[in-house]
């Protein structure tokens, strides 16, 4: 689906971090810095959605933390150098939030389940997310946005097949945001 996308001025834009944001390691997860590999064009990407989105946050599922392969501070200082290269190519990330959850825990505020999304809501009441947009490269990241009312745009090739459809398909998040329309 390429075709304009709009938004509304003062929206919130969520972003998911792997895939989305930074190379996804397969069946393994960012744990050090060094493994940090941010997507060509990302930088630039976030620069501009941040000339059209109020504010821009992370969403993450992070059960590599779940799963004792990581910890916090771990995941914090991969955190701190994304940001940090980010802002270095004025590009900023307002917030980031991610649930450390094992998959089959319950309850449970790995996405799809809207808790991160609430918590940013909580730090910040104005978010609406009915002016929202979730990007991110899995289906429970389009569910995610989905059920909080939000639009949505999936990143890669073929979205996988899901009951979830989204709002959109482009295969980079800087091709999507190319595509950027604004309502007056």
């Amino acid at each position: 689906m390429i075709s304009p996308f709009y938004i509304d001025r003062g929206a919130t834009l969520f972003l998911d971090r792997d895939g989305v944001i930074n190379k996804r390691i397969i069946g393994g997860y960012v744990r050090f810095p060094e493994e940090l590999k941010l997507l060509p064009g990302v930088d630039r990407a976030i620069f501009l959605l941040g000339l059209w989105f109020e504010r821009i946050i992370v969403v993450t599922n992070q059960q590599g933390i779940g799963k004792g392969l990581m910890t916090v501070e771990e995941l914090n200082l991969v955190h701190g150098v994304l940001r940090k290269e980010l802002v270095q190519r004025a590009a900023v990330i307002h917030e980031i939030h991610y649930c450390p959850d094992l998959a089959n825990k319950i309850p449970n505020c790995r996405k799809p389940h809207p808790a991160m999304a609430f918590a940013a809501q909580v730090n910040d009441p104005a978010i609406d997310f009915s002016k929202s947009v979730m990007v991110g490269d899995t289906p429970s990241d389009i569910e995610f946005g989905k059920r909080l009312g939000m639009q949505t745009v999936y990143i890669g090739s073929d979205y996988p097949e899901s009951k979830t459809l989204p709002n959109a398909v482009f295969p980079s998040l800087l091709e999507w945001t190319w595509s950027l329309k604004c309502r007056k």
